[in-house]
């Protein structure tokens, strides 16, 4: 497999530089690193993005996360490996990578048990990091990057 052009966040002069910056906002923000790491692992799912779903997964394993926790985001609603704030994070991650599912976009109820579970700053750097991961899962699935070339 061959990827159609370099990631237009490295060919455009200071994309990397300023996606970096965003991520290293959101992690100021006391999200643990772990539930951002599900979050893009659950984006990446949904998107179909092998470039992101190798690198996130390969990040939970390297914090300790089980096997059975990553292999079961998919499934969060009823797989046990998931606290409340855990699975309203990936409730809000799907309910903001699909947008286009339904009229209510971010149904007051997903938005309301993220609210829940984290403040303002955390829950606006849930948001920015959920629209960052659907930007690099866009980047890379529109241009065929291929998973493990990063690494």
């Amino acid at each position: 497999m061959q990827a159609r052009m370099a990631n237009p966040a490295v060919a455009v002069p200071g994309a990397l530089e300023a996606l970096q910056s965003l991520s290293k906002a959101v992690s100021r923000t006391g999200i643990s690193e772990t539930t951002l790491e599900l979050v893009h692992l659950r984006a990446s799912q949904i998107n179909g993005c092998s470039v992101c779903l190798q690198m996130h997964g390969e990040a939970l394993r390297k914090a300790g996360e089980s096997n059975e926790k990553i292999d079961t985001v998919a499934g969060f609603r009823d797989a046990p490996h998931f606290n409340d704030a855990e699975r309203a994070a990936l409730a809000l991650t799907e309910a903001l990578t699909r947008l286009a599912d339904r009229t209510d976009a971010v149904p007051d109820e997903v938005y309301d048990e993220a609210a829940a579970h984290y403040d303002e700053q955390q829950l606006s750097g849930l948001i920015l990091s959920i629209a960052a991961i659907n930007v690099w899962n866009r980047t890379n699935v529109s241009t065929r990057q291929v998973a493990g070339a990063w690494s």
